[in-house]
């Protein structure tokens, strides 16, 4: 029988609440233009106070988790539009490089986004009393998004990396199709191995900008690698991880804890079991989140995350992916040897309802995507996996796109009633 774990202050332990998307409450409450490449990387840089304010107001809504707010690049198109919920996950030399910026420049920005959070969780444990701060533990993570963010168009959403992060690039051109699948042969299993370890480098460099400065390394609890769209760069992110761990350990510090979200756009995985065709399963996805054959070879590093789930995804298509996740990880731990004692959290922050219409540039309200509506249906699902006490061990629940303090503080409040 489920049995919540209960604070001093009344919350449950086994729920933690996630902020929301800070691009697009930068955009609603803050009224700054989002709609420019790097958009982010001015405010963190010349007008900090706006990032700390919005992460104030996160944290006045009850948020126990604030995401970091390194630069992201905005894309519209007829499909999608994405402003990813936290406007911090984008961060990586290339884009950097790509709108003026030094690489010194980069690296300061990067780490800056950090201090801007701890000022923040700083400002707001002042504004409470003694016996709250003790009570209340604020925790920052560190946002990454996968490779994808780095393209242009962004890739987030359909995985369409080109060599040798994958077998194409995204193209136009009339009667091209688009791919992110190796052929199953020989040489596409030569080139897909390949490409798990260029990803697994650029995931390691952007860890290691932080990692590699004490002072800004302190300050993180969590890293979050967010919205990705591709098993093989699941498998990648988790080598990048054993990689850093290594490295820490001989100097004597800790890789934090991590997690990792994938993308379902319209409740499928993104990425294609061969070109053109079917896409992989939930349960595949659990199973590169999760397993031992993880890595290429027995050689490497396969550390599991701390946490595991879902961002950037309708609210409408989470009921079944969360059940799919579930049985995917029962049925995974019942095969393998030894898990470790090993259960995941459950982190799942979807976004809004509103839509995004291109050609006018507005958002488009739908019933129940916003406020007390969306924190009941999000509140239900989870509540309802997080009782799988044999396979989830905690659950994080927040938001992404369109998701503002109005609506964390319903979700807080609906934890709070429940508690």
């Amino acid at each position: 029988m489920y049995q919540p774990r209960m604070s001093h202050s009344g919350r449950n332990e086994r729920i933690l609440v996630l902020d929301g998307g800070l691009g697009t409450t930068l955009e609603e409450l803050f009224q700054r233009d989002i709609f420019s490449p790097l958009w982010s990387a001015k405010p963190v840089d010349e007008d900090p106070e706006v990032i700390i304010k919005a992460h104030l107001a996160f944290l006045r809504a009850g948020a126990d988790i604030i995401l970091t707010s390194t630069p992201v690049r905005v894309r519209a198109t007829a499909r999608h539009f994405d402003v990813c919920g936290v406007c911090s996950y984008q961060c990586a030399f290339e884009t950097f490089a790509a709108s003026g910026y030094t690489g010194e420049d980069a690296v300061r920005v990067m780490r800056k986004s950090v201090r801007l959070a701890h000022e923040a969780r700083r400002r707001f444990y002042e504004e409470q009393q003694d016996n709250e701060r003790r009570e209340r533990h604020v925790k920052i993570a560190l946002s990454l998004g996968p490779f994808g963010a780095t393209l242009s168009p962004a890739q987030e959403f359909d995985g369409f990396y080109p060599p040798p992060y994958g077998p194409s690039g995204y193209s136009d051109a009339p009667r091209q199709s688009n791919t992110n699948a190796f052929p199953n042969k020989s040489e596409g299993h030569r080139l897909r191995a390949d490409s798990v370890e260029k990803l697994a480098e650029f995931h390691l460099g952007r860890l290691q900008v932080f990692a590699d400065d004490p002072e800004t390394w302190v300050l993180i609890d969590l890293v979050a690698f967010e919205t990705v769209p591709l098993s093989r760069e699941v498998k990648a992110i988790r080598r990048a991880v054993g990689k850093l761990q290594k490295e820490l350990e001989g100097r004597g510090m800790e890789m934090k804890k991590w997690w990792v979200s994938t993308v379902w756009p319209d409740g499928r995985y993104p990425e294609e079991r061969e070109p053109g065709g079917e896409r992989v399963s939930p349960r595949e996805v659990v199973h590169a989140l999760l397993s031992e054959d993880n890595a290429e070879t027995v050689t490497q590093e396969k550390p599991r995350p701390w946490g595991v789930g879902i961002n950037c995804t309708s609210l409408d298509h989470l009921a079944p992916l969360l059940a799919e996740f579930t049985a995917g990880i029962r049925h995974l731990y019942s095969e393998l040897s030894d898990t470790q004692g090993h259960k995941p959290w459950l982190v799942v922050y979807p976004n809004g309802g509103d839509t995004y219409d291109v050609a006018r540039r507005v958002w488009v309200p739908t019933s129940n995507g916003k406020g007390d509506g969306w924190a009941a249906r999000l509140w239900e699902l989870a509540n309802m996996t997080a009782q799988e006490e044999r396979v989830w061990d905690g659950v994080v629940l927040g938001g992404c796109c369109r998701i503002g303090p109005a609506e964390i503080d319903a979700l807080v409040r609906r934890v709070l009633d429940r508690a």
